[in-house]
């Protein structure tokens, strides 16, 4: 899941907000999802591809602001689905807190003998 890391023109539609996505280095058909929030983030949209088309989905505020995703990386903002879950609810997510513990080396793992935890 990505966000587009400038202020967004919420007329722009389907097409050219897949050019917004291109212009971040991504395809638009990967599956992934985008988002986009106006400069004065009242206003977010969601665009995504099903497999068989391009979906969007549009959501203003009728009070408060979505968190300003501008000013950072320009390839875009990478977000879980749960920090989009809470961008499209209006909340801000301040820190990032990691949910999975960490990954297993494999190869060090298959190495490990019975001994070694005496």
């Amino acid at each position: 899941m990505f966000a587009y890391s400038q202020p967004c023109d919420m007329r722009k539609s389907f097409n050219t907000l897949s050019g917004l996505v291109s212009e971040m280095g991504h395809d638009v058909a990967s599956g992934d999802v985008f988002a986009f929030v106006s400069r004065n983030r009242k206003r977010a949209k969601v665009l995504w591809y099903d497999g068989t088309g391009l979906c969007l989905l549009a959501k203003r505020l009728d009070e408060g602001r979505f968190a300003a995703l501008w000013g950072r990386e320009s390839s875009g903002v990478e977000l879980s689905m749960s920090e989009l879950s809470l961008l499209i609810e209006g909340c801000t997510v301040v820190g990032r807190v990691p949910l999975s513990p960490a990954r297993v080396d494999v190869e060090r793992a298959s190495r490990v003998s019975p001994s070694d935890f005496r």
